[in-house]
């Protein structure tokens, strides 16, 4: 090994974009190495009719402090924009209709009594049944399924109507596979605390109104950020093949050619850095590998305003699986942001895949686009032909955090840990959203600058 440290990071999406910024930020020498002909990962950007389309995720969570951190470590702290929220309105589709979100539901726990009493998006025997959830005192408080879970407080209709479409669009995965403590950790320590997930909520108000908008994006798209992550690192073209030990560092063959390095940050999905590593711990190996991930497409509508003929439904809709033919959601990319959409367009960003559809993947554009209209038309009444489309399709892109899931992540950093100036970062560990795959790398960083010096 030379003198001087040479990093590595396998995989260009954010949370290895992240951790090459932060290494270079730190006057490392650092490159990644990325297969795919473009850096960023899910997060992708295109213009199409004058409207800004997102083709992986469309915001972050303003809460979790990491992506705006860094936004504003890049300059592009002016670019920030917020939700609409003042418009925020989501519906459920239930029984063929379009039923508002009640106001004041956080998930799966609402927090405003005359909303809910009022809603029809739940049955009288529901909404007793979360009333008298608030009187459920503290006991036992274990991991299980996020379905156990729900369907314990507050019952079936509520996972249907509400945990299962929320998560749905976040993870595409079964509720009754995902683990509530991996997923919705908050909610099992308020059980353990105030038996009551409502009382809890309530218990853990400030009183004050929420600052600022609960999502933010970038006004030119989150590409915005990956396009200044990139121009901040190097990048090189090539696809990894396997990682070797090489006396205290690492030798890496991409191409039939091998290369040398002292700190590895692997941040490519679990189950490709399973085979990367199957050289180095076999057992590491196989508890990558075991973490399933689900499958996605997303496809952009665009519609002449003067044309569109059907509802407006705030900022778009959730199909419940109890409801759902193929299509699992929908957003009103105009009303949910400013500056995404001209006057003269509406933008409809539909949704599809996850674990109840990979078969969707394989669908041709002409299909696709065929089976949104049709569902679109059966929801909203909507028959106007769009003027164009836009299709990104992702597949094995959503780790999924299944019951086990924190035990495997324990195992699979010990494992890791054991093998010096090797690291992990991704979406398959401890959160896949924006802000926690910045977060990931950036902590991958870390600890490689901690592990080289």
């Amino acid at each position: 090994m030379s003198s001087v440290p040479i990093f590595f990071v396998v995989g260009g999406g954010i949370s290895g974009l992240s951790a090459a910024y932060y290494l270079t930020a730190a006057g490392a020498d650092c490159s990644i190495l990325e297969n795919q002909a473009r850096v960023g990962g899910v997060i992708e950007t295109r213009i199409a009719e004058g409207c800004t389309l997102e083709c992986g995720p469309d915001s972050f969570l303003s809460a979790k402090p990491a992506a705006l951190a860094l936004i504003k470590e890049l300059g592009l702290e002016g670019d920030v924009i917020g939700s609409n929220d003042h418009q925020r309105t989501t519906y459920i589709l239930k029984h063929g209709a379009l039923v508002a979100l009640p106001e004041g539901v956080m998930m799966i726990v609402p927090t405003r009594v005359m909303p809910m009493v009022k809603s029809p998006l739940l049955s009288w025997g529901t909404k007793i049944r979360m009333g008298l959830e608030y009187f459920r005192r503290p006991g036992e408080s274990h991991d299980r399924s996020v379905a156990e879970f729900v369907t314990d407080h507050f019952g079936q209709e509520t996972l249907d109507y509400l945990a299962e479409p929320l998560l749905s669009g976040v993870y595409g995965g079964d509720p009754a596979q995902l683990s509530v403590g991996s997923v919705l950790p908050r909610f099992l320590q308020t059980e353990a605390k105030y038996g009551s997930l409502v009382r809890g909520v309530l218990a853990g108000r400030t009183g004050a109104a929420p600052s600022g908008p609960l999502f933010r994006t970038l006004k030119g798209g989150l590409g915005t950020l990956v396009d200044a992550l990139a121009a901040r690192v190097k990048v090189c073209r090539a696809e990894v093949e396997t990682i070797e030990r090489s006396g205290s560092g690492f030798r890496l063959r991409t191409g039939g050619e091998w290369i040398d390095a002292d700190q590895v940050i692997v941040a490519c999905p679990a189950w490709s850095a399973a085979r990367l590593v199957q050289g180095l711990d076999g057992r590491l190996a196989e508890l990558l590998g075991s973490i399933d991930y689900s499958s996605s497409l997303t496809l952009s509508l665009i519609y002449r305003t003067a044309d569109f003929d059907g509802k407006r439904a705030g900022f778009g809709f959730l199909v419940p699986k109890k409801e759902r033919q193929r299509l699992a959601a929908c957003t009103f990319v105009g009303t949910k942001f400013s500056f995404r959409v001209p006057d003269d367009r509406i933008v409809l960003r539909c949704f599809f895949g996850g674990i109840g559809d990979p078969a969707i993947l394989n669908e041709s554009d002409a299909s696709v686009t065929a089976i949104a209209r049709e569902e679109l038309r059966r929801i909203l009444g909507l028959t106007a032909a769009p003027i164009a489309q836009v299709i990104a399709r992702w597949p094995r892109s959503m780790a999924q955090y299944t019951l086990g899931h924190q035990q495997r992540v324990e195992e699979i950093r010990t494992r890791a840990a054991a093998i010096p100036g090797l690291h992990l970062a991704g979406n398959a560990y401890d959160g896949i959203g924006i802000p926690d795959c910045i977060q990931a790398g950036r902590a991958a960083a870390k600890a490689a600058l901690t592990s080289a010096s």
